[in-house]
């Protein structure tokens, strides 16, 4: 009886191995591929949620505004309850309500806070007493990075914006205690672009 069954030759070997190569390098780049857009979209996810964060805080700082001047660090002058001129160093600064106190300090409610923008990171400061000392620590939170460009603009009763407050054409008196009806803030961001926020004044 003759044997009649036959093995694979030798091309017929060599074309599944080369079929096996290109399905396995297809497989490998789509896999590739799919783990690449994953951790694209997980670092995005990342930096939404701490740009929500941010602004969250920012918005926070500013609904709460207080017409609160303070005493500056040699006691015999004021500085606004708000002021953006950098006189004082930061880009802005301003006092707000709603300092939570859950260890029950002694201390008012109303804190005072700064944000300055530096080496493109947005950082936020405050102080532990409203009345500023050379001695009082403060604290400072980054609250963003990567940041190209920045403005603030600022509303006023006559609903003109002005990028200064207080407006040169307020007197100094009514500047201490003076608030403007909106604050818009403009972040453009080497990633993402740009993003502005208007946040209205409880004045």
């Amino acid at each position: 009886m003759n044997n009649t069954e036959k093995g694979f030759t030798l091309i017929e070997v060599l074309v599944a191995i080369s079929i096996f190569s290109i399905l396995s390098a297809f497989a490998y780049g789509t896999l590739n591929q799919t783990i690449i857009s994953s951790e694209k979209i997980e670092k995005l996810n990342t930096r939404m949620q701490s740009l929500q964060r941010g602004f969250s805080q920012i918005d926070q700082d500013y609904i709460q505004l207080a017409k609160r001047p303070i005493r500056s660090e040699i006691g015999n002058t004021q500085i606004g309850a708000i002021t953006s001129n950098r006189a004082n160093g930061y880009l802005i600064e301003f006092s707000r309500h709603g300092w939570p106190n859950r260890l029950g300090m002694k201390r008012g409610s109303i804190q005072r806070v700064a944000y300055d923008l530096i080496d493109s990171q947005l950082i936020r400061y405050h102080w532990n007493v409203l009345d500023k000392t050379y001695s009082n620590e403060l604290i400072q939170n980054e609250l963003f990075d990567g940041i190209d460009k920045l403005q603030l603009l600022f509303l006023k009763n006559n609903n003109e914006w002005t990028d200064q407050w207080p407006p040169i054409d307020m007197t100094q008196e009514e500047g201490l205690r003076a608030l403007p009806k909106a604050i818009r803030i403009s972040i453009t961001f080497g990633d993402i672009g740009e993003i502005e926020r208007t946040i209205e004044i409880n004045t």
